[in-house]
C-alpha cells in the first residue's frame, strides 16, 4: 500500500468489548458530516451524512421503547436496502433488541416460517401490500404484534399498520445509552434454504465485528472509496462486506436501485469496491459475450483481448511466460483501448476490488474479466461463520481458489473431503435448534461447513456440497457443481442442473437463451422450434460433451432438456441469495427428467 492510500486510511480498530452500535458511534464521532450513504429518491440520488443516519437511529430507538420492545425481544427487518434499513438494524441492536433480516424476494411461505420461528415481535417492511401478501400465508397466532410500514398504510382492520413518520416523530435516544453487550446475540440470520428448512444462526456483536476486523486485513477500506450495495442486507456477506466495512473505515455506501438499473448505478456512483456474488459476475460476461457476438470481428476482438489479458494476469503471478515483445508493444495497447477500457467502464471506471462470494465463480467469466482488467478476487464464507472465511488480495489471487483462510481462522477437512472451519467469529447456535447445532459444531468447536474442499499450499478449493453429492446406481460418485461448472462455460448455457442419484448415469436440464439457440440451430441445421427433438438434442450433448471431455466417463453427461425461462427467486427456482434449489428445479421438471431417462433405456435396449 503506497502512502497516499495510508493518508485515506481511518480504519476503527477491533476491540473485543465493543458491540456494533458501538462501532457507528465511534464513526459519527471521528466523521460526522463525511458522507456515509446514497440512495435514490423519487428522481435524485440523496445523501446522508454519518450524523443524519445517527439522528433516524435515535429516534428509531425511541419508537421502539415506546412500542413495548424490551432487551432480548425479536424485530424482524423486511426492507429494500436503504437508510432505513442501517438505522433501524443500529436502533434495534443499541436497545438489546435481536434483529431479524428476510429477503425482500423471498416466498411469502418462507418468511412466515422465519417470522414465527424466531418469535418476531415487530417488523418492520416498506408497504401495506407487502405486508397483506405475507400475512395472508401466516398461520393465526403466529404474526408480529406490530408492523411498522415506510409509506403510509390505507388502513386495514385486520392489522394495526404504523407509518414509520408517525411512530418515530417522538423523543429519541442519544448515543451514551448502549443496552448491549459484546458478547450478546445481535442478529438472527436465516440460512436461504435451498436444500431444507431456514436455520436461524446467532450471531454475537462479537463475531460480527471480529469477522470485519479481519476482512479489513485483506482488504483495507479507505475514507475515499465508495461501495455499491447490490445483495440484500439480508445476506450475511453484504451485511458485513457492504455494510459494517465501509463502517469500520468510513467509506461511504451508494444502494443500487435494481438489477434492471444496475448499468445505470455503475455509471453514476463510479464504485470503488463491489461486493456481489458469483450470478452478477457471470451474467456481465454473458451480456459482453451476447453483445459482441452480433459482430464477428469485435467478437473475436473481444475474445482476443481477454486471452492476452490473462496471458499477463499468469504471467505476473508466476504461472506462465509474458506475451511477445509485438503482443505486449504493439497489439496489446490497441486492444486495451478497444475493448479492455470500455469493459472497466461499464462498472463505472474506477474499481479497486471486485469481491465474488457465496459461491464458486465459473472460471470462464472469472478468467475473461480478469483477463479485461477486472479487479476481481473471491472469498468463501458461510453464514454460521459470520460470514467470511478465506480471501485473497489482488496480488494473492489464483483463479479457481477461494483464496486463504483470514487470520485467526483454522481450516481443515474431514475424512469425507468436508471443509471444517474453526474461528472466533462463529455463531452461537442455530436459534431454538439445540440438535442442529450439536450437529453443525462438534465439541471442540469445529464447524462442518456442507462443503467438499481441497487445500494445496493454503489455498481452498471448493468442490461442491456435500449433500448433493451425486451416487448413480453404478456406485459411482460425482459432485454436480464440478460438471456444471465446465458446462456452463459455453455460451450457449446460462443455468445448468446435473442430475442422476439412484440413477445409471448423468443428465442435465439447461437454461439457453433464446436468440444464442436460434444461431446455433441454423448453423447445426436442426429445427429452432424443437430444442428438444432427437437431433437438436444430440448436437447440445455434443456441446456439453466436449465442454467435460476432461472428466472420467462417469461423471459425463448422457441425456440433456432445454428450457428458456431463466430460473429465477421469483419463479422460486433460485434462492434469495441467487443459488439453484436443485430439489426444486428437479420437481418442476420431473416428467421431463424421466423421459430422458425412458429414452436412454430404449436407445440401450435396441
Amino acid at each position: 500500500m503506497d502512502p497516499l492510500d495510508k493518508a485515506a486510511m481511518d480504519v476503527i480498530g477491533y476491540d473485543p468489548g465493543r458491540t456494533v452500535p458501538e462501532m457507528f458511534f465511534e464513526r459519527v464521532r471521528r466523521s460526522p458530516d463525511a458522507v456515509a450513504y446514497s440512495e435514490f429518491d423519487l428522481d435524485r440520488w440523496v445523501d446522508f451524512s454519518w450524523q443524519d443516519v445517527a439522528r433516524r437511529v435515535g429516534r428509531f430507538r425511541g419508537a421502539l421503547d415506546r412500542a413495548g420492545m424490551q432487551p432480548g425481544h425479536r424485530v424482524g427487518l423486511l426492507l429494500p436496502n436503504s437508510v432505513d434499513w442501517i438505522a433501524f438494524d443500529l436502533a434495534a441492536m443499541a436497545n438489546g433488541l435481536i434483529t431479524v433480516p428476510m429477503y425482500l424476494h423471498d416466498g411469502a411461505a418462507n418468511i412466515c416460517h422465519i417470522l414465527a420461528h424466531s418469535g418476531v415481535r415487530l417488523c418492520f417492511t416498506d408497504t401495506q401490500d407487502r405486508w397483506l401478501t405475507i400475512a395472508s400465508q401466516c398461520a393465526e397466532g403466529t404474526e408480529p404484534e406490530r408492523i411498522w410500514v415506510q409509506k403510509a398504510p390505507a388502513g386495514d382492520a385486520r392489522w394495526r399498520l404504523e407509518a414509520i413518520a408517525d411512530v418515530a416523530s417522538g423523543e429519541s435516544i442519544g448515543m451514551d445509552d448502549i443496552r448491549c453487550s459484546a458478547e450478546n446475540v445481535a442478529t438472527i440470520i436465516h440460512t436461504s434454504g435451498t436444500t431444507g428448512i431456514p436455520k436461524g444462526a446467532m450471531l454475537s456483536h462479537r463475531a460480527l465485528l471480529w469477522n470485519a476486523d479481519a476482512v479489513t486485513k485483506v482488504i483495507p477500506p479507505l475514507k475515499t472509496d465508495v461501495f455499491l450495495s447490490v445483495l440484500p442486507l439480508a445476506h450475511a456477506f453484504e451485511r458485513v462486506m457492504g455494510c459494517y466495512i465501509p463502517l469500520i473505515g468510513g467509506a461511504r455506501v451508494a444502494f443500487s436501485r435494481s438489477m434492471d438499473q444496475l448499468r445505470d448505478d455503475f455509471a453514476f456512483v463510479r464504485p470503488t469496491i463491489l461486493i456481489a456474488v458469483p450470478r452478477l459476475y457471470e451474467r456481465v460476461y454473458e451480456a459482453i459475450l451476447k453483445r459482441t457476438s452480433e459482430n464477428a470481428i469485435t467478437a473475436a476482438l473481444t475474445q482476443r483481448a481477454a486471452d492476452i489479458g490473462w496471458r499477463f494476469f499468469k504471467a505476473r503471478g508466476g504461472r506462465g511466460k509474458m506475451p511477445g515483445l509485438l503482443t505486449r508493444t504493439l497489439i496489446w495497447p490497441v486492444l486495451e483501448r478497444l475493448v479492455a477500457k470500455k469493459v472497466i467502464m461499464a462498472f463505472g471506471g474506477r474499481l479497486r476490488v471486485a469481491v465474488s462470494g457465496g459461491a464458486p465463480l465459473a472460471d470462464a467469466a472469472s478468467h475473461f474479466l480478469i483477463g479485461l482488467g477486472v479487479p476481481l478476487v473471491e472469498g468463501y464464507g458461510l453464514t454460521e461463520a459470520a460470514p467470511v472465511v478465506t480471501g485473497t488480495t489482488l496480488d494473492s489471487r489464483l483463479p479457481g481458489s477461494v483464496g486463504r483462510a483470514l487470520e485467526g481462522v483454522e481450516l481443515r477437512t474431514a475424512e469425507s473431503g468436508e471443509l471444517m472451519v474453526r474461528s472466533p467469529s462463529m455463531m452461537l447456535g442455530y436459534w431454538r435448534d439445540p440438535e442442529m447445532t450439536a450437529d453443525a459444531l462438534d465439541k471442540d468447536g469445529w464447524l462442518r461447513t456442507g462443503d467438499l474442499a481441497d487445500i494445496r499450499e493454503g489455498y481452498v478449493f471448493i468442490k461442491g456440497r456435500l449433500k448433493e453429492i451425486i451416487a448413480l446406481s453404478t456406485g459411482e460418485k460425482v459432485a454436480p457443481t464440478m460438471v456444471e461448472s465446465r458446462i456452463e462455460r459455453e455460451p450457449l448455457f446460462d443455468q445448468v442442473l446435473v442430475l442422476g442419484d439412484g440413477r445409471p448415469c448423468l443428465a442435465a436440464v439447461v437454461v439457453q437463451d433464446a436468440d444464442r439457440w436460434g444461431a446455433f440451430a441454423k448453423a447445426q441445421g436442426v429445427e429452432e422450434d424443437d430444442p428438444n427433438g432427437k437431433r437438436a438434442k444430440r448436437a447440445l450433448l455434443s456441446v456439453v460433451s466436449r465442454a467435460t471431455a476432461d472428466l472420467p466417463s462417469h461423471a459425463q453427461v448422457r441425456a440433456v432438456h432445454t428450457v428458456f425461462e431463466p430460473w429465477t427467486t421469483e419463479n422460486g427456482l433460485l434462492s434469495p441469495t441467487l443459488k439453484i434449489k436443485r430439489s426444486v428445479v428437479e420437481a418442476r421438471f420431473c416428467e421431463e427428467i424421466e423421459a430422458l431417462y425412458e429414452a436412454l433405456k430404449d436407445e440401450r435396449g435396441k
